[in-house]
C-alpha cells in the first residue's frame, strides 16, 4: 500500500508540475482587437497557463488573463539592455535554410504566372539588354539569370542567392551552357560585392501581402549601392489591392460547424474557434471573384526608384468601397500587382497580378476574417485604412491592422477595428 501511495503522490505532484504556469517575457507590444484577447508591452512578464494551439496561449498579465500571440513571448529574462533581439532578428537560419531546399523553388518555378511573366519581361526587352550588366537579386536557381543570358546579350549577369541552394545555381548554370555570362554569388544584399556597377536590377522579393518577409529590403539597399544612376528596377512599381468580400464556406467550415455537429451544442467551442483561424490571416485563399463586395482598389502603392528602407517601418493606405450588391461582409481579401517598365521605345509594361481576375499564382490571396459577419446591401459605404507596421523585434514579420466604418442604408453605423500578426 506504501507503495501504491508514494505512486499516487508522484502522480499528483507531476500533474501540479504541468500544471505551473510559465514565465514569458513580451518580445514587442501587442494590442488586443477583442475581449478574449489580452494587451501587453514590450519587457512586460506573463505566465502562461495553457497552449491551446500553436499561435494562441492563454495567459495572465496584472491579474488579467486572456489570449496572446505565443510567437511575440519568449521564455526567460529579456537579455541585458532591455533588446529581445540579440539572438537574430532577420530569423536567417530559419529563412535562408527553407531556400537551401526544393520545396520553395518547385512552388515558385511550377507558377506559370510568376515565371512567365519574368520571361516576357527579358525577352520583350532584349534588344535594350544588349551589353547591359544585371544583377539577378535572390535569384534561387538562377531562372530568371538564364533568361537574361539566352534570350538577351547582356555583357554579364550577376545572379546573387544568400541560401545553400547556391551551389546547385552554379551547376545550373554550366549545365545550360551560360557560365561566361552568369557569375553566381552566395551573401546577403548587406554584405554583396561586385565588380561594377549594374544597369538593371531584378528581383522576385514579393511575399504575402506585398511585404511579408520583407525581402524587399535587401532588393532597396542593394539599389542603392549597386544601381547606377538612370539604372532600371524590374519590379518598377507595386500596388496592394483590397476589397471586402464574403466567405460563407471558410465561415462554415471554421465557424458554423459548431452550432450543432452531429446533433449536440458545441457552441462554447466558438471562442476558440475565432482565436485559432480569424485572428491571423488566411493565407493561399483563392477568392471567388462574385465574393467580392465591392469593386477593389489599390491601397499601397511603391515606387521601387524612390521608396525608402524606413518608409517600410509602417505603410498606411486609405480605402472607400460602395457595397455593389446585398451579402455578408465577413471580411477584406488582398493581393498585389507588380508593374515592370518597357525598356524598349513604345513597348508595353509588362504587369504580374496575382488577383482573382488574373490567373493564379502560388502566393494567391490573404483573407482577413472579422470576428463577427456583417450584412450588408447595395449602396453601403465601407471606407476605413490599412496599416502594415513592420515587428520592431523580428524584422520579417509584420502586423496588419485594418479599420473600417460601415455606413449603411438603413442608417446603422458600425466602426471596427482588427490587428492581424502575420509571422513565419
Amino acid at each position: 500500500m506504501q507503495a501504491v501511495r508514494e505512486d499516487e503522490e508522484e502522480e499528483e505532484e507531476e500533474e501540479e508540475e504541468e500544471a505551473s504556469p510559465e514565465d514569458y517575457v513580451a518580445l514587442c507590444d501587442f494590442t488586443a482587437s477583442g475581449s478574449e484577447q489580452l494587451s501587453f508591452s514590450t519587457g512586460d512578464r506573463l505566465l502562461v497557463h495553457s497552449k491551446p494551439s500553436a499561435d494562441w496561449w492563454w495567459a495572465e498579465l496584472q491579474g488579467l488573463v486572456g489570449y496572446v500571440p505565443g510567437c511575440y513571448l519568449r521564455q526567460g529574462a529579456a537579455p541585458e539592455g532591455g533588446d529581445p533581439s540579440s539572438e537574430d532578428p532577420w530569423q536567417d537560419d530559419e529563412y535562408f535554410g527553407s531556400y537551401g531546399t526544393l520545396r520553395l523553388h518547385l512552388e515558385m518555378l511550377s507558377d506559370r504566372s510568376r515565371t512567365e511573366a519574368y520571361r516576357q519581361v527579358v525577352a520583350s526587352n532584349s534588344a535594350s539588354l544588349k551589353n547591359k550588366v544585371v544583377m539577378d537579386l535572390g535569384c534561387g536557381t538562377g531562372i530568371i539569370s538564364l533568361f537574361c543570358a539566352q534570350l538577351a546579350q547582356p555583357s554579364a549577369v550577376y545572379a546573387v542567392e544568400a541560401s545553400s541552394m547556391v551551389e546547385h545555381t552554379r551547376q545550373l548554370v554550366k549545365q545550360n551552357g551560360c557560365e561566361e555570362v552568369v557569375t553566381v554569388l552566395q551573401g546577403r544584399a548587406e554584405e554583396l560585392e561586385l565588380p561594377e556597377q549594374v544597369d538593371i536590377l531584378v528581383s522576385e522579393w514579393m511575399g504575402n501581402c506585398l511585404l511579408f518577409e520583407f525581402m524587399v529590403e535587401s532588393v532597396l539597399l542593394a539599389r542603392d549601392r549597386w544601381l547606377r544612376d538612370g539604372g532600371v528596377m524590374w519590379p518598377s512599381s507595386a500596388a496592394l489591392t483590397l476589397v471586402p468580400c464574403q466567405a460563407d464556406s471558410y465561415y462554415s467550415e471554421k465557424m458554423a460547424f459548431w452550432e450543432r455537429p452531429y446533433g449536440l451544442d458545441f457552441t462554447p467551442l466558438q471562442p476558440l474557434a475565432q482565436q485559432e483561424f480569424f485572428t491571423k490571416p488566411k493565407f493561399s485563399h483563392l477568392i471567388d471573384p462574385e465574393d467580392c463586395l465591392s469593386v477593389p482598389c489599390d491601397v499601397i502603392r511603391l515606387n521601387m526608384y524612390t521608396v525608402q528602407v524606413r518608409d517600410l517601418e509602417e505603410v498606411k493606405g486609405e480605402f472607400q468601397f460602395s457595397v455593389a450588391k446585398p451579402g455578408v461582409f465577413h471580411g477584406f481579401t488582398a493581393w498585389f500587382t507588380v508593374q515592370f517598365e518597357s525598356l524598349e521605345t513604345g513597348g508595353a509594361t509588362v504587369e504580374l497580378n496575382t488577383g482573382p481576375n488574373s490567373d493564379p499564382t502560388h502566393w494567391k490571396q490573404t483573407l482577413f476574417m472579422l470576428d463577427t459577419p456583417t450584412p450588408v446591401n447595395a449602396g453601403d459605404s465601407i471606407h476605413g485604412n490599412v496599416i502594415l507596421r513592420r515587428n520592431p523585434v523580428w524584422r520579417r514579420h509584420m502586423t496588419v491592422t485594418l479599420h473600417w466604418k460601415i455606413n449603411s442604408s438603413t442608417d446603422n453605423c458600425q466602426v471596427g477595428t482588427k490587428h492581424f500578426p502575420m509571422w513565419r
